[in-house]
């Protein structure tokens, strides 16, 4: 009757399901104030997403612009000879929402440089470059972190339903059975006890008749 969910008989039963009724029902308070914050940060990332997508385009256009310049004044080989000596360093900062760990967001440190006979426009290039690098780096960091809240309020979605929606209703259901069948015992119980007492007082009279007075 309690659709296989297992628990002790009758009072200690019914106070075993109000106990996990209340861990459940306060559970679903904390799964769905934990799903509106990530939906808030949610909205931020996703704001946060399309403005680096559009700073990393606008830097990415300007990078090809200036790349194709160095290349028609200084040519390949003015561009390869002030190539940086060491690449460019990339740090990722991290943050925690509600307990879980995402990118905040991006550090550059620009490659070591310019090289050798670096003129203006292969110069300007280079700057171009490193910008479009922190604006890639900017973006990665919004999107993963957008893909990991996205993630995590999903999951924390499907657990809150699955409270909610199915482990609240069988525990209230079971306990309904069970009030229902301690209700059901304890009218067997007064019956028979009204039929003892019955039973007793008709024999009492019995054999106060026949003792007589």
């Amino acid at each position: 009757m309690t659709g296989g969910l297992a628990h002790p008989p009758g009072r200690a039963g019914r106070m075993w399901l109000e106990r996990r009724l209340d861990v459940a029902r306060r559970g679903a308070d904390v799964l769905d104030r934990k799903l509106r914050i990530l939906q808030v940060e949610l909205e931020r990332l996703r704001a946060a997403t399309t403005r680096t997508g559009q700073d990393w385009d606008i830097c990415c256009a300007a990078a090809d612009r200036w790349l194709l310049r160095a290349a028609l004044l200084g040519g390949q080989r003015a561009i390869r000879l002030a190539a940086a000596d060491r690449p460019a360093d990339v740090q990722i900062s991290y943050a925690v929402t509600m307990g879980v760990r995402h990118p905040a967001g991006a550090t550059c440190r620009p490659a070591a440089g310019p090289g050798r006979w670096a003129g203006p426009a292969v110069t300007e290039a280079g700057q171009a470059h490193q910008r479009a690098l922190a604006a890639a780096a900017a973006h990665a960091a919004a999107t993963a972190a957008l893909q990991i809240i996205e993630a995590e309020a999903l999951a924390t979605r499907y657990r809150l339903r699955a409270i909610k929606d199915r482990w609240i209703p069988r525990l209230e259901q079971a306990r309904v059975e069970v009030a229902f069948a301690i209700d059901e015992q304890e009218r067997a119980d007064g019956a028979r006890l009204r039929l003892a007492a019955g039973t007793l007082s008709s024999g009492l009279a019995a054999d106060h008749l026949r003792t007589g007075p």
